[in-house]
Protein backbone atom coordinates (compact mmCIF):
# COMPACT_ATOMS: atom_id res chain seq x y z
CA UNK A 1 0.00 0.00 0.00
CA UNK A 2 2.15 3.21 -1.11
CA UNK A 3 -0.79 5.31 -3.34
CA UNK A 4 -3.50 6.89 -2.98
CA UNK A 5 -5.45 10.22 -3.93
CA UNK A 6 -3.06 12.13 -1.70
CA UNK A 7 0.24 10.79 -2.90
CA UNK A 8 -0.98 11.40 -6.34
CA UNK A 9 -2.29 14.79 -5.78
CA UNK A 10 1.08 16.47 -4.43
CA UNK A 11 3.74 13.95 -5.74
CA UNK A 12 4.76 12.01 -2.27
CA UNK A 13 5.63 8.65 -2.53
CA UNK A 14 3.80 7.58 0.61
CA UNK A 15 0.49 8.49 1.96
CA UNK A 16 2.35 10.23 5.43
CA UNK A 17 2.29 13.41 6.57
CA UNK A 18 4.06 14.74 9.74
CA UNK A 19 1.97 17.15 11.81
CA UNK A 20 2.83 20.92 12.07
CA UNK A 21 3.82 20.69 15.93
CA UNK A 22 4.52 24.44 16.95
CA UNK A 23 8.07 25.18 18.35
CA UNK A 24 8.74 21.87 17.00
CA UNK A 25 8.45 21.26 13.16
CA UNK A 26 11.19 22.97 11.91
CA UNK A 27 12.88 22.84 8.83
CA UNK A 28 15.57 20.17 9.80
CA UNK A 29 12.57 17.40 10.64
CA UNK A 30 10.40 18.47 7.44
CA UNK A 31 12.98 18.16 4.68
CA UNK A 32 13.55 14.77 6.29
CA UNK A 33 10.28 13.41 6.20
CA UNK A 34 9.66 14.57 2.80
CA UNK A 35 13.14 13.00 1.77
CA UNK A 36 12.37 9.66 3.24
CA UNK A 37 8.68 9.99 1.21
CA UNK A 38 6.21 11.33 3.37
CA UNK A 39 4.76 15.10 3.17
CA UNK A 40 7.20 16.78 5.87
CA UNK A 41 5.53 20.02 7.56
CA UNK A 42 7.01 23.54 9.12
CA UNK A 43 5.10 24.82 12.00
CA UNK A 44 4.65 28.73 11.79
CA UNK A 45 3.42 28.28 15.23
CA UNK A 46 3.40 31.91 16.61
CA UNK A 47 6.84 33.02 14.89
CA UNK A 48 6.97 35.80 12.58
CA UNK A 49 7.24 35.81 8.50
CA UNK A 50 11.25 36.50 8.47
CA UNK A 51 11.38 33.29 10.70
CA UNK A 52 9.05 31.37 8.54
CA UNK A 53 10.89 32.22 5.20
CA UNK A 54 13.86 31.38 6.85
CA UNK A 55 12.83 27.89 7.38
CA UNK A 56 10.90 27.44 4.30
CA UNK A 57 14.20 28.66 2.50
CA UNK A 58 16.33 26.14 4.40
CA UNK A 59 13.80 23.51 3.60
CA UNK A 60 14.42 23.84 0.24
CA UNK A 61 17.83 23.85 0.54
CA UNK A 62 17.37 20.16 2.05
CA UNK A 63 15.33 18.64 -0.14
CA UNK A 64 13.78 19.08 -3.39
CA UNK A 65 10.64 17.26 -2.52
CA UNK A 66 7.55 18.82 -1.65
CA UNK A 67 6.95 20.17 1.84
CA UNK A 68 4.25 22.00 3.48
CA UNK A 69 3.43 24.89 6.04
CA UNK A 70 1.60 24.89 9.27
CA UNK A 71 -0.16 28.24 9.69
CA UNK A 72 -1.93 29.11 13.81
CA UNK A 73 -4.73 31.01 12.18
CA UNK A 74 -4.78 33.00 15.85
CA UNK A 75 -1.30 34.08 15.58
CA UNK A 76 -0.68 37.48 15.39
CA UNK A 77 1.64 37.05 12.57
CA UNK A 78 -1.08 35.19 10.58
CA UNK A 79 -1.36 37.90 7.95
CA UNK A 80 1.86 38.24 7.16
CA UNK A 81 2.89 34.43 7.43
CA UNK A 82 -0.16 33.65 5.33
CA UNK A 83 1.61 36.11 2.40
CA UNK A 84 4.86 34.62 3.17
CA UNK A 85 3.56 30.96 1.91
CA UNK A 86 1.73 32.34 -1.09
CA UNK A 87 5.23 34.08 -2.16
CA UNK A 88 7.82 31.46 -1.52
CA UNK A 89 4.82 29.30 -3.07
CA UNK A 90 5.51 26.29 -0.37
CA UNK A 91 3.75 22.94 -2.26
CA UNK A 92 0.69 22.47 0.90
CA UNK A 93 -0.47 25.16 3.45
CA UNK A 94 -1.98 23.19 6.43
CA UNK A 95 -3.96 25.51 8.52
CA UNK A 96 -5.17 25.32 12.40
CA UNK A 97 -7.17 26.92 15.20
CA UNK A 98 -9.12 28.91 12.88
CA UNK A 99 -11.15 29.17 9.35
CA UNK A 100 -8.77 29.88 6.61
CA UNK A 101 -11.21 31.49 4.08
CA UNK A 102 -9.36 35.23 4.10
CA UNK A 103 -6.48 33.51 2.38
CA UNK A 104 -7.51 30.82 0.47
CA UNK A 105 -7.64 32.82 -2.98
CA UNK A 106 -4.19 34.35 -2.25
CA UNK A 107 -2.99 30.48 -1.39
CA UNK A 108 -5.22 29.18 -4.31
CA UNK A 109 -3.89 31.87 -7.15
CA UNK A 110 -0.43 31.05 -5.88
CA UNK A 111 -1.01 27.30 -6.98
CA UNK A 112 -0.64 25.89 -3.48
CA UNK A 113 -2.73 23.19 -1.91
CA UNK A 114 -5.06 23.95 1.27
CA UNK A 115 -5.61 21.74 3.64
CA UNK A 116 -7.08 22.62 6.75
CA UNK A 117 -7.24 20.75 9.99
CA UNK A 118 -10.79 20.24 10.70
CA UNK A 119 -12.35 18.52 14.23
CA UNK A 120 -16.02 18.49 12.73
CA UNK A 121 -18.17 17.67 9.70
CA UNK A 122 -19.20 21.85 9.85
CA UNK A 123 -15.53 22.54 9.29
CA UNK A 124 -14.94 19.98 6.61
CA UNK A 125 -17.84 20.98 4.58
CA UNK A 126 -16.51 25.09 4.86
CA UNK A 127 -13.12 23.76 4.13
CA UNK A 128 -14.59 22.43 1.29
CA UNK A 129 -16.75 25.18 0.20
CA UNK A 130 -13.95 27.20 0.48
CA UNK A 131 -11.60 25.37 -2.33
CA UNK A 132 -9.65 22.93 -0.02
CA UNK A 133 -7.55 20.53 -1.93
CA UNK A 134 -8.17 17.88 0.90
CA UNK A 135 -9.15 17.65 4.93
CA UNK A 136 -7.28 16.25 7.83
CA UNK A 137 -9.87 15.06 10.22
CA UNK A 138 -8.10 15.15 13.78
CA UNK A 139 -9.35 13.34 16.96
CA UNK A 140 -9.27 14.25 20.41
CA UNK A 141 -6.60 11.45 21.29
CA UNK A 142 -3.76 13.58 19.54
CA UNK A 143 -1.25 15.48 21.19
CA UNK A 144 -1.70 19.63 21.34
CA UNK A 145 -4.98 21.83 20.56
CA UNK A 146 -7.48 18.71 19.99
CA UNK A 147 -11.55 18.72 19.84
CA UNK A 148 -14.12 16.26 21.18
CA UNK A 149 -14.78 13.86 18.56
CA UNK A 150 -12.32 10.85 18.81
CA UNK A 151 -10.43 9.69 15.13
CA UNK A 152 -12.90 6.32 15.19
CA UNK A 153 -15.77 8.59 14.97
CA UNK A 154 -14.52 11.45 13.23
CA UNK A 155 -12.84 10.33 10.33
CA UNK A 156 -15.45 8.32 8.73
CA UNK A 157 -18.28 11.06 8.88
CA UNK A 158 -16.15 13.43 7.66
CA UNK A 159 -15.30 11.08 4.66
CA UNK A 160 -19.43 10.58 4.08
CA UNK A 161 -19.73 14.50 4.28
CA UNK A 162 -17.20 15.76 1.71
CA UNK A 163 -16.15 14.70 -1.69
CA UNK A 164 -12.84 15.52 -0.55
CA UNK A 165 -9.57 13.05 0.27
CA UNK A 166 -9.42 12.93 3.85
CA UNK A 167 -6.41 12.56 5.94
CA UNK A 168 -6.63 10.87 9.34
CA UNK A 169 -4.65 12.62 12.40
CA UNK A 170 -4.99 11.70 16.00
CA UNK A 171 -3.81 8.15 17.70
CA UNK A 172 -1.94 6.80 15.17
CA UNK A 173 1.88 5.38 15.75
CA UNK A 174 1.71 2.27 13.58
CA UNK A 175 0.85 0.15 10.85
CA UNK A 176 -2.37 -0.97 12.48
CA UNK A 177 -3.53 2.59 12.91
CA UNK A 178 -2.86 3.36 9.45
CA UNK A 179 -5.04 0.56 7.99
CA UNK A 180 -7.47 1.30 10.18
CA UNK A 181 -7.51 4.82 8.83
CA UNK A 182 -8.05 3.34 5.72
CA UNK A 183 -10.54 0.59 6.50
CA UNK A 184 -12.83 4.04 7.84
CA UNK A 185 -12.69 5.82 4.18
CA UNK A 186 -9.17 8.30 5.07
CA UNK A 187 -6.49 8.56 2.10
CA UNK A 188 -4.01 9.24 4.26
CA UNK A 189 -2.56 9.68 7.95
CA UNK A 190 -1.17 12.27 9.66
CA UNK A 191 1.50 11.52 12.65
CA UNK A 192 2.92 14.08 14.92
CA UNK A 193 4.07 12.06 18.60
CA UNK A 194 5.74 8.97 16.38
CA UNK A 195 7.87 12.05 15.24
CA UNK A 196 9.18 13.61 18.12
CA UNK A 197 11.47 10.22 18.56
CA UNK A 198 12.94 11.48 15.41
CA UNK A 199 16.26 12.15 15.24
CA UNK A 200 16.37 14.64 13.45
CA UNK A 201 13.63 16.18 15.36
CA UNK A 202 15.45 18.86 17.14
CA UNK A 203 13.35 18.90 20.73
CA UNK A 204 14.85 18.82 23.76
CA UNK A 205 16.55 15.43 25.61
CA UNK A 206 14.12 15.43 28.07
CA UNK A 207 11.26 16.05 25.69
CA UNK A 208 11.92 12.97 24.09
CA UNK A 209 12.61 11.07 26.98
CA UNK A 210 9.38 11.78 28.77
CA UNK A 211 7.51 10.65 25.41
CA UNK A 212 9.98 7.14 25.60
CA UNK A 213 8.75 6.78 29.18
CA UNK A 214 5.27 7.86 28.83
CA UNK A 215 2.57 4.79 30.01
CA UNK A 216 -1.01 4.63 27.97
CA UNK A 217 -2.33 6.84 30.49
CA UNK A 218 0.54 9.63 30.25
CA UNK A 219 -1.77 12.64 28.81
CA UNK A 220 -4.25 14.93 29.99
CA UNK A 221 -6.18 17.61 28.75
CA UNK A 222 -5.80 21.16 29.83
CA UNK A 223 -7.98 24.55 28.64
CA UNK A 224 -11.31 23.81 27.80
CA UNK A 225 -12.40 26.52 29.96
CA UNK A 226 -10.93 29.30 27.38
CA UNK A 227 -11.83 27.01 24.44
CA UNK A 228 -9.16 25.66 23.37
CA UNK A 229 -8.52 22.37 25.08
CA UNK A 230 -4.76 21.02 25.09
CA UNK A 231 -3.42 17.57 25.33
CA UNK A 232 0.24 17.10 27.17
CA UNK A 233 2.48 14.84 29.21
CA UNK A 234 1.13 15.15 33.03
CA UNK A 235 3.87 17.11 35.15
CA UNK A 236 4.02 19.96 37.91
CA UNK A 237 2.84 22.31 35.15
CA UNK A 238 -0.02 20.58 33.90
CA UNK A 239 -1.33 19.59 37.42
CA UNK A 240 -1.19 23.34 38.80
CA UNK A 241 -3.31 24.42 35.41
CA UNK A 242 -5.79 21.81 36.37
CA UNK A 243 -6.21 22.53 39.77
CA UNK A 244 -7.02 26.58 39.23
CA UNK A 245 -8.50 26.38 35.37
CA UNK A 246 -11.78 26.06 37.15
CA UNK A 247 -11.30 28.38 40.62
CA UNK A 248 -12.07 32.30 39.97
CA UNK A 249 -8.95 33.14 38.52
CA UNK A 250 -9.88 35.41 35.54
CA UNK A 251 -9.32 33.69 32.08
CA UNK A 252 -6.28 36.74 31.33
CA UNK A 253 -4.97 35.71 34.40
CA UNK A 254 -4.89 31.88 33.20
CA UNK A 255 -3.43 32.45 29.53
CA UNK A 256 -0.61 34.11 31.44
CA UNK A 257 -0.16 31.09 33.11
CA UNK A 258 0.62 29.21 30.15
CA UNK A 259 2.20 31.21 28.19
CA UNK A 260 5.88 30.19 27.04
CA UNK A 261 5.32 26.68 28.59
CA UNK A 262 5.58 24.85 24.84
CA UNK A 263 9.14 26.61 24.46
CA UNK A 264 10.17 25.87 28.10
CA UNK A 265 9.55 22.11 26.87
CA UNK A 266 10.85 22.12 23.43
CA UNK A 267 14.18 24.14 23.91
CA UNK A 268 14.51 24.28 27.79
CA UNK A 269 13.74 20.71 28.39
CA UNK A 270 12.15 21.91 31.87
CA UNK A 271 10.69 19.07 33.35
CA UNK A 272 8.17 20.46 35.60
CA UNK A 273 7.45 23.61 34.13
CA UNK A 274 7.10 23.45 30.92
CA UNK A 275 4.26 21.91 28.44
CA UNK A 276 5.67 18.66 26.58
CA UNK A 277 2.57 18.07 23.97
CA UNK A 278 1.74 14.29 22.85
CA UNK A 279 -0.52 12.31 21.94
CA UNK A 280 -2.28 9.17 23.73
CA UNK A 281 -0.29 7.29 21.44
CA UNK A 282 2.91 8.33 23.40
CA UNK A 283 3.49 5.05 24.93
CA UNK A 284 3.62 3.13 21.73
CA UNK A 285 7.05 5.53 20.59
CA UNK A 286 9.33 3.35 22.46
CA UNK A 287 13.11 4.01 20.33
CA UNK A 288 14.65 7.14 18.64
CA UNK A 289 14.90 6.17 14.97
CA UNK A 290 15.69 8.39 12.16
CA UNK A 291 12.40 9.96 9.72
CA UNK A 292 13.40 7.30 7.17
CA UNK A 293 13.21 4.45 9.77
CA UNK A 294 10.23 6.09 11.14
CA UNK A 295 8.01 5.84 7.64
CA UNK A 296 9.44 2.35 6.38
CA UNK A 297 8.43 0.94 9.40
CA UNK A 298 5.12 2.37 8.95
CA UNK A 299 5.14 1.78 5.72
CA UNK A 300 6.14 -2.16 5.98
CA UNK A 301 3.68 -2.42 9.18
CA UNK A 302 0.78 -1.02 7.03
CA UNK A 303 1.11 -3.67 4.74
CA UNK A 304 1.32 -6.55 6.88
CA UNK A 305 -1.55 -5.91 8.28
CA UNK A 306 -3.39 -4.90 5.42
CA UNK A 307 -2.20 -8.33 3.72
CA UNK A 308 -3.85 -10.24 7.01
CA UNK A 309 -6.94 -8.43 6.47
CA UNK A 310 -6.63 -9.57 2.62
CA UNK A 311 -6.36 -13.48 4.18
CA UNK A 312 -8.91 -13.21 6.59
CA UNK A 313 -12.06 -11.80 3.88
CA UNK A 314 -10.77 -14.58 1.63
Amino acid sequence: MKTSKITEMLGIKYPIFQGGMAWIADAELAAAVSNAGGLGIIAAGNADADYVRSQIKKAKELTDKPFGLNIMLLSPFADEVAQAAADEKVAVVTTGAGNPAKYMKLWLDAGIKVIPVVPSIAFAKLAARNGAAAVIAEGGESGGHIGELTTMALVPQVCDAVDLPVIAAGGIADGRGIAAAFALGADAVQLGTRFLSAKECNIHENYKKKVLKAGDTATVVTGRRLGHPVRSIRNQFAREYGKIEYTDISDQELDDFAAGRLRMAVVDGDEKNGCFLAGQIAAMVTEEQTCEEIIEDLMNDADRVLNKLAEMSK
